[in-house]
C-alpha cells in the first residue's frame, strides 16, 4: 500500500486514469456526434481547455501563464493538435473505438523514428524493429476483409502522422515552456482556429437540447490532459509511458459495453502486437535514444 503513496506509484495511478479519461472521451465523443454537429464538439473541447485552464492556473501562475518563448511553435502544437482531434471526432463516427485506439497508439512509435530525422536521435535497431513490428499490428486489424477496413482509415493515418509531428514539436518544447502554459495555448489556439468555421454549422437547438454531450467532452479531454501533466510531474516516462498503453484495453471495453462491438479473432492479435511494440518501445533503456522524448508527456491529448 506504501507503494501507491509514493511519487512513482502515484504516478501510475494519474497515468491510468488519463487513459481512462482519454478512452471515455473516444466513446463520449462516439455517440454524441450522432446528435449534434461535430464542428461544435470540436470547438467545445478547446474552448472548455482553455477557459478551465486559465481559471485554474490563472491565480497561481499571473501573467507567467501567458509568457512564451516559442509563440510559433505553439501556434503550430496547437494546428497539429486540432488537426488530430478533427481526425479523431470525424473517424470514430465510422470506426470503433477499440481499433480506433489501437491504430493511433502507433503514435509514440512513429514520433521516435520522425525524432531520428528532424532532431538527429539516434535510434536503436530493437526500436526500428518494433516499430516495424507495430506497423504489422496495425495491417491485421485493417486488412482487407476485416471489420474496418473502409475509406474512413484516412483518418487514423492522418491523425497518427500529424500527431506524431505533434509529439516531435513538445519534445522541442518540453525544456522550454512551462507544461500549464502549453496547455492553455492548445486549448486556446485550437478554439481560435474553430471560431469561424463553427458559425457555419452552429445549432442553439443541438447545444440546448444536448449541452451535457458538449460538457463531457470538454471535461474529459482537460482532465485526462491535467491528469497526464500530473503523472509526469511524479515519475519518469520509462516508468510510466507502459501504463498508456491500458487506453486500448479501456476503449475496447466501452466499445463492447455502449456498441455491442467486439473485434475478430485478427483484429485482437493485431491490438496484442501494437500494445506489446508500444511497451517494448517504452521499457528499451533510455540511453539508446540520445535524446529521449518527452512527447510522451503529452499522448492521446485529442
Amino acid at each position: 500500500m506504501s507503494f501507491w503513496r509514493s511519487r512513482q506509484g502515484g504516478g501510475i495511478l494519474l497515468i491510468v486514469l488519463a487513459t481512462l479519461a482519454f478512452a471515455a472521451l473516444d466513446t463520449a465523443t462516439k455517440y454524441a456526434v450522432a446528435l449534434a454537429p461535430v464542428l461544435m464538439l470540436l470547438w467545445f473541447r478547446y474552448a472548455f481547455q482553455a477557459v478551465l485552464t486559465f481559471v485554474l492556473r490563472f491565480p497561481v501562475q499571473k501573467l507567467g501563464l501567458l509568457k512564451t518563448a516559442n509563440p510559433r511553435f505553439q501556434t503550430l502544437r496547437g494546428v497539429l493538435l486540432l488537426i488530430t482531434s478533427a481526425c479523431s471526432f470525424f473517424g470514430l463516427q465510422y470506426l470503433p473505438v477499440g481499433e480506433f485506439t489501437a491504430m493511433v497508439m502507433l503514435s509514440p512509435l512513429v514520433a521516435t523514428g520522425l525524432a531520428a530525422w528532424v532532431l538527429k536521435n539516434h535510434v536503436s535497431q530493437q526500436r526500428w524493429l518494433l516499430m516495424a513490428t507495430g506497423l504489422g499490428g496495425v495491417l491485421l486489424v485493417v486488412r482487407p476483409g476485416g471489420q474496418v477496413f473502409s475509406w474512413a482509415l484516412l483518418f487514423p493515418v492522418l491523425l497518427v502522422t500529424t500527431y506524431a509531428w505533434f509529439q516531435v514539436l513538445t519534445s522541442r518544447l518540453s525544456a522550454e515552456e512551462n507544461p500549464y502554459t502549453t496547455h492553455f495555448y492548445t486549448g486556446l489556439v485550437g478554439m481560435l482556429a474553430m471560431s469561424p468555421i463553427v458559425l457555419f454549422s452552429w445549432s442553439w437547438t443541438a447545444l440546448l437540447a444536448h449541452w451535457p454531450w458538449f460538457v463531457l467532452i470538454g471535461f474529459l479531454g482537460t482532465f485526462g490532459h491535467l491528469m497526464l501533466i500530473r503523472a509526469f510531474m511524479r515519475a519518469s516516462a520509462p516508468v510510466l509511458t507502459p501504463y498508456l498503453y491500458t487506453q486500448i484495453a479501456f476503449a475496447t471495453l466501452s466499445g463492447w459495453l455502449f456498441f455491442s462491438h467486439v473485434p475478430d479473432a485478427l483484429a485482437w492479435l493485431g491490438i496484442a502486437v501494437i500494445a506489446a511494440s508500444g511497451v517494448g518501445n517504452a521499457l528499451l533503456p533510455a540511453h539508446q535514444v540520445a535524446k529521449p522524448l518527452r512527447a510522451g508527456t503529452d499522448p492521446a491529448d485529442r
